[in-house]
């Protein structure tokens, strides 16, 4: 096994806070190259976890419109037990050209490859990168590293498991004073340039806080976020 390999793999496995995971994923991208890397927990028992190195934007438009459930990546998960090409899947339906064009114009990418991971009792999760490339280069990307990833992701699980599906889901969540402030503002309703002019910070600041806080509640998105928090007695509204 490459040593560069190896030890990334050493460094998941001694993850032990989901924000120390979360780093591993972003740092994905670093060793293979690519735009993003996710590991996105689908059917965990009841419970879906998410960790993306997606931008804030295109977190909000895929969640706020639920687009997980027309996207084929997703849906491909259920049917498949290899690793897909995301060109390989069908977009053509009028929503399914949409979300991949604006995936494209969001940062996320034209290629995509993922990784089905199965454990006992219908447990489903999907390790997937994406990439901006020409079908040539990506077909070449695919076959050089795709045995490495297909283990990365299996790396991740298991951590993921360790971390998450272990834990009492009533085991407290600490959020810092800006954390608080930004996810009640967030539920208030107001909008972001609003919230980063209350809190007097950049609204890259903001956008920090806000993936913070996400990550700290297991969250799909802003919205996940507020209501967890809300429901955890961590905000009031």
């Amino acid at each position: 096994m490459d040593q560069d390999l190896l030890a990334f793999i050493q460094r998941v496995e001694r993850a032990d806070t989901i924000d120390a995971l979360f780093d591993r994923v972003k740092e994905v991208r670093a060793l293979f190259q690519v735009n993003h890397a996710i590991y996105h927990s689908i059917q965990w028992h009841g419970e879906t976890f998410a960790l993306a190195t997606y931008s804030a934007e295109w977190h909000e438009y895929y969640g706020g419109n639920q687009m997980y459930l027309i996207d084929p990546v997703v849906i491909n998960a259920f049917k498949k037990f290899n690793p897909y090409n995301w060109k390989s899947l069908d977009w053509d339906t009028r929503k399914g050209r949409k979300l991949l064009q604006d995936a494209i114009e969001m940062g996320v990418g034209n290629q995509g490859l993922s990784f089905p991971i199965r454990g006992p009792n219908g447990e489903l999760a999907l390790f997937s990168i994406s990439h901006s490339a020409d079908d040539d280069t990506w077909q070449k990307f695919i076959e050089t590293h795709s045995a490495d990833l297909m283990l990365i992701g299996h790396y991740f699980h298991e951590a993921a498991r360790r971390l998450v599906l272990s834990r009492d889901l009533g085991d407290p969540v600490a959020l810092s004073p800006r954390e608080v402030e930004t996810l009640t503002l967030l539920g208030l309703g107001l909008s972001r340039a609003n919230i980063a002019q209350n809190l007097q910070i950049s609204e890259h600041t903001l956008r920090g806080y806000i993936e913070s806080s996400r990550i700290k509640l297991c969250a799909n998105n802003t919205t996940h976020a507020v209501t967890s928090a809300m429901a955890r007695g961590l905000i009031s509204i």
